[in-house]
This record gives structure tokens, C-alpha cells and sequence, in this order.
């Protein structure tokens, strides 16, 4: 390996998410000789793309089984103290909450950003998940949908957390519909802006590959200096 693109699946930048990435691959280089070229992409929370990707597949779940009064956009929680200490997520989130309800023409009465997975004493983002949508049933909401933006594939805090656990409870209060949209997975629009990630960050890198011939060359001048293999 020669040059490396660091892309996190994590389009909001976090020191506990793509921060913990990016120090793996670090402790990787203390212990390594040769260092590839590294590039890191820190964030893709407004990446047109990324958006118009969410936006899409919101659409095409209602196209199928009709708008609720309510979207609920669910993000991975993290400590409060994260946000003091200088953290962006929080802002990052919110800012991915704005920019996909205006693709989707809603005000800010019909939307609404949570944040889930709290757990231990301390306090962390708010609103929490569960309880605003177990507020939503009780103020009257009869269906919401809920949409996990900060996790570009499903897993068990968006199948079981959310499609499950904060389902039950927005029944439990009296609502009649829960709907979850699932995350972009293989979804072609954002598959279509991963490339167009990738492609923007290794502009300037030399892609093209050398010629049998050109190497077959370099590799018998290397063992002619000494190279063992």
C-alpha cells in the first residue's frame, strides 16, 4: 500500500467515532517501517450527495405508505460534556436534520432531531429518542416516522433500538402507526455519492498503474542492487 483513503462510515465527526477510527490507524503507523500516504475524511454530515441520498429514500417511503405527522430524526447519542469539551457532533447533527428537512419542504413543526442509545448516569444529548416519541403519542400523533441519519447502513441500534424497542413504546402511549426508514444500505443515490467522495478526496493522486513491462524492469534492477524478493 502506498496511499490510503480513511473514509469512516460516521457522516457526522465525532472524537468518539471517526476520531477513535482515525487512532487506530495511527497506533497501526507507530508500529510500521514503511507509512502509506494517508488522507482522512473527516466528515460528509451536508455533502449534497449524502442528503439528497436521505431525501430520497424518505420520499420513496412515503410514496409506499404515505407521510406521518411527524419525522423523527434519530442520531447516536453521545455525553453532554462532549459538546462542552469542543466536540461538533451535536452541531453537525443538527445541521444534517435542517438541510434534509428543507429537501423534503418541512417546517420545523414537522420534524424533529433526537438522539438515542443514552445509557449510565451521565447526561447526554437531548431530546432522547424513546421519550419524545412516547411524548408524541401522548400529545395526539397517531403515526410517526423515524430515520436513523448518522448510521449509513442498518445494525442492531437501529433494527432492534429503534424498529423494535422505540416502536413498542410509541404504542405503549397510544399510537396507532411506527414506521421506521431504513438506512441507506446499498441505496444506488448513495452509493452514487460515496463515489463521488472518494473521488473528490484523492484528487491529485496518481492512479494509473504501471506496465507489466515497466515492472518486470524495476523489480530485476531492485535485485540486482540486492533486494531479496
Amino acid at each position: 500500500m502506498t496511499r490510503v483513503l480513511v473514509l469512516p462510515a460516521y457522516p457526522q465527526y465525532s472524537g468518539t467515532t471517526s476520531a477513535a477510527v482515525f487512532d487506530c490507524i495511527h497506533r497501526w503507523s507507530l508500529r510500521a517501517r514503511l507509512i502509506p500516504e494517508w488522507r482522512f475524511v473527516n466528515r460528509y454530515h451536508d455533502d449534497p450527495g449524502y442528503v439528497a441520498a436521505l431525501a430520497q429514500s424518505v420520499r420513496a417511503h412515503w410514496a409506499e405508505h404515505g407521510q406521518a405527522e411527524q419525522l423523527v430524526m434519530s442520531f447516536h447519542g453521545v455525553p453532554e460534556r462532549t459538546l462542552m469539551q469542543g466536540d461538533p457532533y451535536h452541531c453537525e447533527c443538527h445541521k444534517t436534520g435542517r438541510l434534509l428537512a428543507e429537501a423534503l419542504g418541512l417546517n420545523t413543526t414537522q420534524y424533529k432531531v433526537t438522539f438515542q442509545s443514552r445509557f449510565g448516569k451521565a447526561k447526554w444529548l437531548e431530546p432522547y429518542t424513546e421519550p419524545s416519541v412516547r411524548e408524541l403519542a401522548r400529545s395526539g400523533a397517531r403515526r410517526v416516522d423515524v430515520i436513523c441519519p448518522g448510521f449509513t447502513s442498518d445494525c442492531l441500534e437501529t433494527l432492534e433500538e429503534i424498529a423494535m424497542e422505540v416502536r413498542t413504546a410509541f404504542i405503549e402511549e397510544g399510537g396507532s402507526e411506527f414506521h421506521y426508514i431504513p438506512c441507506l444500505n446499498a441505496n444506488p443515490a448513495w452509493i452514487d455519492a460515496l463515489c463521488g467522495l472518494v473521488m473528490r478526496h484523492t484528487q491529485g493522486w496518481p492512479l494509473g498503474q504501471a506496465d507489466a513491462a515497466s515492472l518486470q524492469a524495476s523489480r530485476e534492477h531492485a535485485l540486482a542492487l540486492g533486494a531479496k524478493d
